[in-house]
């Protein structure tokens, strides 16, 4: 789970950093942006499930989440009670495919 927490901060700050300057901010902010998504793809290809599909699924949980924490620390706006539920369902559902029993 804790590749999937960094490689989820990697994207987001990464896609941040471009969405920031496709907004008018410096070229300066594709840097950070390629180095964050970099990392985010390499850490994702080190996630510990056998097929990357199911890899990719559980790490959907842990972005949602995450994406909630960056809302509310850098943008300053706190989850409301829709947010919060939906990435409960969401890690849930994460929880569910990783370490689920499979025959």
């Amino acid at each position: 789970m804790p590749l999937y927490i960094l490689a989820a901060l990697l994207e987001i700050a990464g896609c941040f950093a471009v969405w920031s300057w496709w907004r008018g901010a410096s070229a300066l902010w594709l840097i950070p942006g390629a180095i964050g998504l970099a990392g985010f793809a390499y850490l994702l290809a080190l996630t510990p499930p056998s097929h990357a599909g199911r890899s990719y699924a559980a790490y959907g949980g842990v972005y949602i989440a995450a994406s909630l924490l960056w809302l509310w620390l850098v943008e300053g706006s706190r989850p409301d009670w829709a947010d919060l539920g939906g990435a409960a369902l969401a890690l849930a559902g994460a929880t569910l495919i990783l370490w689920a029993p499979r025959g």
